[in-house]
């Protein structure tokens, strides 16, 4: 009897965390729904679970797990769009159901040429938020209040295949190293539009963080005036994101 009934409050409590972490179900452009993203016939290169990654050394920071393997479709855009990146913890047609209020942290956007971005190279930021102190909220509140929806332009680059990587680092266990959770996956888009603003080299991911950096080893209850963001700022060719 005992087995069985930690069993089930193991279960319970699995299914608890799991509710509380979230991937990209969709995307938007231009204020249209492309559709559901993550499923086999998607375009969004999704994982096998709502898990984070807590590894900042680990390959799948660059596009989370399985993220190599390139998704069946690619949607296209143009420079000046705006893209909305649609989060939850499991299925999109919860508006409510977003990620755990208590995971406060940043949300970003990365991108990087299709070829490079999926070895890891030449990420670029093109968005943050971080925390907001006159209002006391962080991302992650605005992007609950938002139904999980965070926009960003894209770029005047040049055409071609780029991975946009939206991205969430919830800080809830911050305040001991290796506790930051790291949320992420890589879209694929076709820019369409030829733009002439080449993207600066990037960065590398996994590389960018440590475990260490000031935004990932950070306490979160105890009080602060500012928070710093992890990463490189973002790219000023590009317009930062809401």
């Amino acid at each position: 009897m005992k087995t069985t009934t930690y069993s089930l409050l193991a279960l319970a409590a699995a299914s608890k965390l799991a509710s509380a972490h979230t991937t990209v179900q969709a995307v938007w452009i231009n204020g249209e729904d492309q559709g559901l993203g993550n499923s086999a016939d998607g375009y969004i290169r999704s994982p096998p679970s709502n898990s984070p990654v807590t590894d900042v050394t680990s390959t799948d920071m660059t596009c989370n797990v399985n993220g190599d393997q390139a998704a069946s479709k690619t949607l296209s855009v143009k420079a000046g769009d705006v893209v909305t990146f649609e989060w939850h913890h499991s299925d999109r047609s919860d508006s409510d159901d977003i990620i755990a209020s208590s995971h406060k942290g940043p949300v970003q956007v990365y991108m990087a040429p299709t070829a490079k971005g999926s070895n890891g190279n030449n990420w670029v930021k093109i968005a943050e938020d971080g925390y907001h102190k006159s209002s006391d909220e962080w991302a992650t509140d605005i992007l609950i209040a938002n139904k999980g929806k965070h926009n960003i332009t894209v770029p005047d680059v040049p055409a071609g295949n780029y991975l946009f990587r939206p991205e969430i680092i919830a800080l809830h266990e911050g305040n001991r190293e290796g506790g930051a959770q790291f949320y992420m996956e890589c879209v694929q888009f076709k820019v369409t539009s030829d733009g002439s603003s080449e993207l600066p080299s990037g960065v590398s991911i996994p590389g960018v963080y440590t475990a260490t950096d000031p935004g990932i080893l950070f306490d979160i209850y105890n009080s602060f005036d500012s928070y710093p963001i992890p990463g490189p700022d973002v790219w000023d060719g590009s317009s930062s994101g809401s």
